[in-house]
Order: structure tokens, then sequence, then C-alpha cells
């Protein structure tokens, strides 16, 4: 699985060389931002149902989406909320690139799931669920950094 130390070192692999300095300064600030990272897992691990009801629920709640595809998107986004507890641990992508990004964006498609439904729950959770209540700034942060990655991803 990819982490902040692992990418460092495939990337100075693939080049044919030693991790640099810099490399090494990118693995430390990851270090430094752990304690932020280890906060907001263990805060959204508190909350996830609580973050997952409110944006399926705001989501589904105005009739723009078919009411049948409620529970399937209420599990995904339950799921793709707990791959971001895990590159909250680990301190990268790898969770959300290996398990989430491909893999979910077929199983959307195939059932013919509305991807926009899952951008609109996960920039609600960003900006609606007032996320700072439950974890301290740089845990927001950290947080919101990887929900903007995914929106991303899936956009």
């Amino acid at each position: 699985m990819k982490s902040a130390v692992t990418t460092v070192i495939a990337a100075a692999d693939a080049a044919g060389r030693f991790p640099s300095v810099s490399d090494f300064e990118s693995v430390k600030g990851s270090f430094d931002r752990a304690p932020a990272r280890m906060e907001a897992a263990e805060k959204l691990a508190s909350c996830i149902d609580k973050f997952t009801a409110e944006a399926v629920d705001a989501i589904y709640g105005d009739g723009k989406y078919e009411q049948t595809n409620k529970d399937k998107c209420l599990r995904d986004i339950h799921h793709y909320l707990r791959l971001i507890n895990y590159c909250l641990v680990t301190g990268g992508t790898g969770p959300l690139d290996e398990w989430g990004i491909s893999g979910m964006r077929e199983v959307i498609r195939v059932q013919l799931l509305p991807t926009a439904a899952y951008i609109e729950a996960f920039a609600f959770i960003r900006d609606k669920c007032n996320i700072s209540e439950y974890m301290g700034q740089q845990a927001t942060a950290e947080f919101k950094t990887l929900l903007d990655y995914l929106i991303n991803a899936l956009a």
C-alpha cells in the first residue's frame, strides 16, 4: 500500500537513484503532520455514521436523485470515508487510489449510480458538516484535503 514513505522510495527507485535530501524532507513533513492525521482519523471514526447520514439525507432529500439508489449511496459514502480514514493513518492516498477511486468508480458506473450524488455528498461533508466542531484546525485540514482529493478524482 502506498504511504508517504513508500511513495518517496518508489519514486527514487524508479529514477534509479537513492532518495535525496528533499525526499527525506517530504517524509519528515508527513511525520510532522502525523499527530493531526491521527486526530482526524480518530474523530472521523467516531463521526463516520453521522457524516454519512447527514450527507446522504441532504443529497437525496431534495428529490434530485432516485430514492432507490439512496441505500447504495449510503453504503458507498461510508466505504469511501473508511478509506479516507485509512489514508489519514498511512499518510498517503494509497487506500483511496487502490481500493476507492478506480474500483469504486467502475462499481458506480456499472450499477448506474449518479456520480454527481457522490461528489455532492463529499462536498456537503467538507462544507456543511461543521467538521471543526469535532477536530482541531490541522486535523480538519488533513481530512478536507483528502475529501478534495476524492472529489477531484471522481469528477
